[in-house]
This record gives C-alpha cells, sequence and structure tokens, in this order.
C-alpha cells in the first residue's frame, strides 16, 4: 500500500490483494503513439471530462474520467496536449494519479485511509538522530514547527525517539489524525495525500501541505534533511537525485491536484 504510485512501467501485469497496487498494475500498457490532435475540458454528466478529438478520457477500468472541478480536469488536459509523438504515462503524473484514485482507492478507501494512519503511528519527525549538533538542530528546526502545529491544532501530541527504535504512540493522538483526515477521505484527494505521505515519509507534513499551512518546498525540505545533510558533507549521487527528482515531480503533481479541486469551478 505504501508504494501508492510507482511508475507504470516499473512491474508487471499481475493481479494483486492490494486494491492500489492492482490499479496500478492495470494501468500498464505499452507506449502509444500520440492519436488524438484537440484536448479539451467540459462539462459532463457527473462532472468535467477530458475529451481528446471529442471523446471521454476513460480509466484502465473503462470507466470516464469526471472530475468535480475544471481546473483538476485542465490539469489532466494539460498533460495530454504536453505529449508529442508518443504518450509517456511517466510525464502524466497528474493522470496516473487520479487513474489510480478513480480505478484503486475509490473503492477501498478505508484501506487507504488506515495505511495513512499507520504511517502517521511511525512518522519520519518522530525519529531524531543525537549526533552530529548539525544534524540535531537542523532537524529540530524542521520539524518541531510541524508538531506544534499538530499539537496545537489537531489536538495530537507525539512522543519522539533518538535512533530508529519503536517508539508507541499514543492512541488519542492517532485518533485525533483520524478525525481530522476522515472530510478527506474523497478518494482523489486521499490518493493524493497516500502518495504525499509515501513520497516524504511523513504523514505529518502530508496533512500540513494539505492545510496550507506549510508550502510544498518547505514540505520538500523537512523531508530530506537528512539526505541534503549527508550530501553537503560526504557529496552528491547523481542517481540518487535523478530519483529524488521523479519522486519531487509526482509529489507536486498531488498538490497540484489538491489546490486544483480546493479551487472550484
Amino acid at each position: 500500500m505504501r508504494d501508492l504510485l510507482n511508475d507504470l512501467d516499473a512491474a508487471r501485469h499481475l493481479s494483486d490483494p492490494d486494491p492500489v497496487k492492482r490499479a496500478q498494475k492495470q494501468m500498464r500498457a505499452p507506449v502509444a503513439k500520440r492519436f488524438y490532435t484537440s484536448v479539451a475540458v467540459e462539462q459532463g454528466a457527473e462532472g468535467f471530462e477530458i475529451r481528446l478529438d471529442g471523446k471521454a478520457v476513460r480509466t484502465p477500468a473503462n470507466s470516464i474520467v469526471a472530475l468535480p472541478t475544471r481546473q483538476a480536469a485542465q490539469l489532466i488536459a494539460d498533460e495530454f496536449d504536453a505529449q508529442i509523438d508518443t504518450i509517456d504515462p511517466v510525464s502524466m503524473p497528474v493522470t496516473r494519479l487520479v487513474n489510480t484514485a478513480l480505478v484503486g482507492v475509490a473503492t477501498e478507501a478505508g484501506a487507504v485511509f488506515e495505511d495513512i494512519l499507520r504511517f502517521a503511528s511511525s512518522d519520519l519527525l518522530f525519529y531524531r538522530v543525537d549526533t552530529p549538533e548539525e544534524l540535531v538542530h537542523q532537524q529540530a528546526e524542521a520539524w518541531d514547527p510541524i508538531l506544534v502545529w499538530v499539537r496545537d491544532q489537531l489536538g495530537a501530541e507525539f512522543h519522539l525517539a533518538q535512533g530508529i527504535t519503536h517508539v508507541e504512540q499514543p492512541r488519542e493522538s492517532i485518533s485525533a489524525l483520524a478525525a481530522h483526515l476522515g472530510p478527506r477521505k474523497e478518494p482523489l484527494r486521499l490518493a493524493a495525500l497516500h502518495l504525499m505521505t509515501s513520497i516524504m515519509g511523513s504523514a505529518l507534513l502530508a496533512i500540513a501541505v494539505d492545510a496550507r499551512f506549510i508550502d510544498t518546498e518547505t514540505a520538500w525540505a523537512a523531508a530530506h534533511v537528512d539526505e541534503f545533510w549527508n550530501e553537503a558533507h560526504w557529496g552528491v549521487d547523481s542517481e540518487a537525485i535523478a530519483r529524488r527528482n521523479a519522486r519531487k515531480r509526482d509529489m507536486l503533481a498531488a498538490v497540484a491536484l489538491i489546490e486544483a479541486l480546493d479551487a472550484g469551478d
């Protein structure tokens, strides 16, 4: 469940008991040539649809892709319009995310919701180093404001630990997060929140971005405090940067979808 959106070419066409992984596998297909000329967003019976030469875009399960706001539909339309000779799913992160939401998350939202809470019970922000002092300070500077906000605004207070030894979190704090996330169980938003959580290793950072307490760049920097510190002291690995850039592309897509859903028509 935690690898909500691996790139579409990363696995085989197999069924899976995990609804999100199952949706991912259904979406994998050979690279296709661009077969359409025009891309448009139009109001349909169930929401705003993306039309390619007048025909509605469909999910891998063959249902029409319908979004609640024109802005959200436009994100997908822009990705289709940006394709040149072939259709590259990797370059269409919003489309992939929406397909996953409509095919997998919509049918088993409870499982995805619970996985975000499981992530929160062992959140990145809880586990601190004790040395070196510079990294201790950087973690505190990036992470403590989020924990204070979660405590003050959501009523959830958490225990911190040094190292990787698991620390049990208060049930009432997890329940407070569940209460906050409850109204956000709509599949599109839930899929975006789960993807952000998985990419950053932190449900609390994802929740803070969704609530507009922090912006995307602040969250991204907070999620990579350790990684950036290591690079500053030990050097940069080009493959690691490429992987991080790919994750950030998907992170930005998730944030863009949430903002579009909140924008209204």
